[in-house]
């Protein structure tokens, strides 16, 4: 692949959300989202902190958990400083999200909170100051708590209308300044994390919990919800700023699925579990449901309501471009359940692959099935790709006055940026490469500081403390080479 070049306009950089980094997590007008009350997606994303009070689900904090993300990494006030970091690397690009309850605190206020959209200004000018295009997510697991609270989240059509008056609020407000716009976070985890990714509880009579009694057909009323909502903030872009491009994103090391061996069974069992996945870009970047979804919902009795233009609206407003993470791949079996977690499927272990992430996560390091993946959504879709999360995150302890040695990052990096080498060379059209966690932040699934992504050592640890100081790791200077020389240094 050495002969092979990144294109001029490539957009290098990283990537990080609001609510694992900002913290702030009720100042200046914000309100709860539905990871504040949560210690990790995962850990907790079937038992949230919130109660039945008699007539709403309610916040229910426990005195015994520590909720890193409530202040993060204090990006909320270190944003110059760290933006300024970023731009030491030669940052082309960053992507964060928009804090959903910083604009509409409740999520369905008339007017938003003019302090959300004020630091919203000013962190987007920082980026635009040092030549970075803002790569920003319109809801990164950040539905406002009050949306599940009073509406019992995306199972209400209502919440479209929210959704859309919050998402041509902000895009009016940054015309000129946004060209990439993300809408709904790794949206087809919905069924795996249906309280972060499609915020839903059901009626408190089923359990004590706000998730017991879940049906298949409220996720997927709730994904036809967000897929409405996703074609009309689409629509809002073309409207607002036909400059700008509006994409999805997905979790797609799932497409990374390969089946243990040439059994029938287990190829056509791999081809079915990542159909569980293809489905939300065949809706909103092919237009329609495709007819294996709908012979899913004859068998199963789990079709969502429509109403009357919803699918014509699917139809005439498709994403311009696919975004997606992508951490490891797995294998399938018919024998064993998969499983996930934020990285990705988890199957049975691939004995070619010689090489994993440290423990306690050990995710299997499958640089090919990266260019895999690209390959395949190309092939697919052909639309542009943009892959936004991909990296290793690693335990590590700063060394006072030593710069941290990250080697197992450092090689992590080559090999998939060898990788996407390997993609555009099959003929893929890739707008850039965001790692994710340029600098230390909390973790989704998991919520601690142990589990680090960044180039950038930030001192803060699972039990709370920490000065918030940072310091660069090894890691940062290779990628400055590397975006110095535009990927053909590696």
């Amino acid at each position: 692949m050495t002969n092979v070049k990144f294109p001029d306009n490539f957009l290098w950089g990283g990537a990080v959300a609001a609510n694992q980094c900002e913290g702030a997590w009720l100042e200046d007008g914000k309100l709860p989202n539905v990871t504040d009350v949560m210690v990790g997606i995962i850990k907790d994303g079937k038992t949230p902190d919130i109660k039945w009070d008699g007539q709403h689900w309610v916040m229910d904090l426990k005195e015994n958990k520590v909720y890193l993300s409530h202040d993060a990494i204090d990006f909320y006030h270190r944003y110059k400083d760290d933006l300024a970091l970023m731009a030491g690397m030669g940052f082309k690009a960053f992507r964060t999200s928009i804090s959903w309850a910083r604009i509409f605190p409740n999520g369905d206020e008339q007017t938003p909170n003019e302090a959300g959209l004020k630091y919203y200004d000013d962190l987007i000018d920082t980026m635009v100051h040092y030549g970075m295009e803002p790569v920003i997510t319109l809801s990164h697991y950040e539905t406002p708590l009050h949306l599940i609270s009073e509406y019992g989240g995306w199972t209400n059509r209502k919440l479209i209308g929210f959704f859309e008056r919050y998402v041509r609020t902000v895009m009016q407000r940054y015309k000129g300044k946004v060209k990439y716009w993300l809408t709904f976070n790794e949206i087809n985890n919905a069924f795996k994390i249906p309280f972060a990714a499609a915020g839903v509880v059901v009626d408190p009579a089923q359990g004590e919990h706000a998730l017991d009694g879940l049906t298949n057909q409220m996720v997927y009323q709730a994904c036809h919800h967000m897929f409405v909502a996703n074609a009309l903030a689409v629509k809002a872009c073309k409207e607002i700023d036909p400059s700008a491009h509006c994409g999805v994103m997905c979790s797609f090391s799932h497409i990374a699925t390969y089946p243990i061996n040439p059994d029938p069974d287990n190829v056509l069992g791999t081809h079915l579990f990542k159909r569980n996945h293809y489905f939300y870009t065949d809706v909103m970047c092919r237009g329609h449901y495709p007819n294996y979804i709908k012979r899913v919902w004859e068998k199963e009795n789990c079709a969502p309501t429509m109403e009357d233009g919803d699918l014509q609206l699917i139809h005439d407003y498709t994403n311009d471009y696919i975004a997606f993470s992508y951490y490891r791949s797995s294998v399938f079996s018919k024998d064993v359940e998969m499983k996930s977690d934020t990285g990705g499927a988890i199957g049975v272990d691939n004995p070619y692959l010689k090489e994993k992430s440290p423990a306690p996560w050990s995710w299997p390091i499958d640089a090919t099935g990266f260019r895999y993946v690209c390959d395949e959504l190309y092939d697919r879709y052909e639309l542009p790709l943009f892959p936004v999360e991909n990296g290793i995150g690693l335990d590590e302890t700063e060394v006072d006055g030593q710069t941290i040695q990250d080697p197992a990052r450092v090689k992590y990096l080559k090999m998939h940026l060898e990788a996407l080498k390997g993609a555009i060379d099959d003929g893929c059209e890739i707008l850039g490469y965001l790692w994710w966690g340029p600098i230390d932040i909390v973790s989704a699934g998991t919520g601690e500081m142990k589990k680090r992504y960044g180039f950038v050592y930030v001192d803060r640890f699972n039990d709370g403390h920490g000065d918030y100081h940072r310091s660069k790791k090894a890691s940062y200077d290779y990628y400055k080479k590397v975006i110095a020389f535009n990927g053909e240094e590696l």
